[in-house]
């Protein structure tokens, strides 16, 4: 189950970074580098997590013209991330030909190709935030249909609230891979976050990874913190005895 874990490296230092790294690898599957550390660090922080025994989720949700974002993913793929997103709003033109001219460098250069995601509605939006940039869909409706066309564009799976997970299973099949961010113990805060659900939830709603951060980061012992998660995540994994979970 600890492979089905991402953290969060949400700090803007390398060394701070590579300290997190070394402390929980052996407790999470995967780190995350967004747009804080990457854009401090660059490529080199990657590196850094995967000399360290860890594998990587490049989250940068890249949204351009075709062309540009095609470019970036084969970059993210040379670094050997093991997952990178995309913004599923830029469009089917710009997913189609980001997963065709992967695919076609993977097996030119001979590097093995990476889950390609694709960013549905970020789980600190509500209905009203959507309303306010012209989308008068409701999220519930807007992350199927996006998964729906990230599918068909061919991308691998998609980053939605824990909470639409059954709307994307319904649309896109048990095959589909689906990131939760925005997932929360039942003791944690919110932070800035307003779809939320517990690992334990998360996981039985049949999401395949879960992204943490402050959960475990600001725990007193985040080791211990990591390893209560990853419990809670085996809970959900384990079947509904009589109808009770």
């Amino acid at each position: 189950m600890k492979e089905r874990l991402i953290f969060a490296l949400d700090v803007d230092d390398f060394d701070q970074a590579r300290q997190w790294v070394r402390l929980l690898h052996t407790e999470v599957g995967v780190f995350k580098i967004g747009k804080q550390l990457f854009t401090r660090c660059g490529p080199d922080v990657v590196h850094m997590v995967r000399e360290e025994g860890g594998e990587v989720f490049l989250d940068l949700k890249y949204h351009d013209i075709p062309n540009t974002v095609a470019k970036a993913g084969i970059e993210a793929a040379r670094l050997g991330v093991k997952m990178f997103n995309v913004h599923a709003l830029g469009g089917v033109s710009m997913m189609q030909r980001t997963v065709a001219e992967l695919k076609q460098a993977a097996i030119s250069e001979g590097f093995a190709l990476p889950i390609v995601l694709g960013v549905t509605i970020l789980t600190s939006s509500s209905d009203a935030d959507l309303q306010e940039l012209g989308i008068y869909r409701p999220v519930s409706e807007m992350v199927p249909l996006l998964a729906n066309l990230a599918k068909q564009s061919g991308l691998d799976g998609v980053v939605a609230s824990a909470q639409e997970v059954p709307l994307i299973r319904a649309a896109c099949g048990g095959d589909f891979v689906v990131v939760t961010p925005g997932v929360r113990p039942p003791t944690a805060s919110k932070d800035d976050q307003c779809r939320i659900m517990t690992p334990e939830q998360a996981i039985r709603a049949g999401a395949d990874y879960l992204v943490v951060g402050r959960p475990i980061s600001q725990a007193i012992d985040p080791t211990a913190a990591a390893r209560e998660i990853i419990e809670q995540m085996t809970a959900g994994a384990e079947p509904a005895v009589n109808g009770v979970v």
